[in-house]
């Protein structure tokens, strides 16, 4: 009796940073997600209760100084990160979910479904990004909700195509090409052929999303058509303190020094990730 034996496949795994510019990335997301996720806890003042004189330069009490309310720089700001962190993280992962679903089956079954797919993918790259989240934000109504979704669905379609490619990639693979002779099922074939070996390029990739997100969201917040006064946010900071440049720079730089030190620190990382893939 003779056994079948399965083609030894290659499951790319997820290590650290091999460059030095991703390592540096590494830390630096390491460092602005601390702030964001352990800030709230050791405000050195209640956030949102007004403290001193408005736009106050830093002294001994207020280190950051004071906003635009007479409020502590530095409690907001430490308190200002979790909401960039987490509609930005919701953005992403529903991007995610629905343009995996379109890139696998586009990929995957090809013929006239991956034409329809592309196509109406194609139709939503027409619009630019901020543009449309703008449109749906202004349309809906001031509310972070429709922000949110806004920002996933803009997203989907550039995402599907780079999950659809690595779909591709795959299915031409050897041990594919045995599993389908096998007689394995479409889910099968999907689960424990393609799929394992998608995880570094969406890795490599969903750095790049993220950081799109937090910029949409910010970019919404800072135009005052997403989260609303007296939440604590990065962005909202940025746009409440621009009229204290002179007095107290300090209460809208440091928020922005974050947002960009947040992005460029995941774009470091990501592309440490792509480089490491090709």
């Amino acid at each position: 009796m003779t056994t079948s034996v399965r083609p030894i496949r290659t499951v790319r795994r997820i290590a650290l940073p091999a460059t030095v510019s991703g390592r540096i990335g590494l830390v630096l997301a390491v460092l602005v997600l601390a702030v964001a996720l352990f800030g709230p806890f050791v405000t050195p003042f209640d956030p949102d209760r007004t403290f001193g004189t408005p736009f106050a330069p830093p002294d001994a009490h207020f280190l950051l100084g004071t906003d635009f309310l007479g409020r502590d720089v530095l409690s907001r700001l430490l308190s200002g990160g979790r909401s960039v962190l987490l509609y930005a993280g919701i953005a992403t992962v529903l991007a995610y979910a629905a343009a995996f679903v379109i890139g696998l089956v586009a990929g995957y079954c090809g013929s006239w479904i991956d034409q329809v797919l592309m196509r109406t993918a194609d139709m939503l790259l027409a619009f630019p990004m901020m543009v449309f989240v703008l449109l749906v934000a202004a349309g809906v109504g001031r509310d972070i909700g429709p922000v949110v979704l806004a920002t996933a669905i803009i997203q989907v379609p550039s995402i599907a195509r780079v999950i659809r490619t690595a779909t591709l990639e795959q299915t031409v693979r050897g041990f594919v090409e045995a599993a389908l002779a096998r007689g394995e099922s479409t889910f099968s074939v999907l689960r424990r052929e393609i799929l394992p070996n998608l995880a570094r390029p969406i890795a490599a990739d969903a750095g790049l999303r993220f950081t799109s997100s937090v910029l949409l969201i910010a970019g919404v917040n800072f135009l005052g058509l997403g989260l609303q006064p007296p939440i604590a946010d990065w962005g909202l900071m940025v746009s409440e303190n621009r009229p204290g440049v002179d007095t107290n720079p300090l209460a809208m730089l440091i928020p922005a020094a974050l947002l960009g030190l947040l992005t460029v620190a995941i774009n470091l990382f990501g592309d440490s990730l792509a480089e490491t893939e090709r």
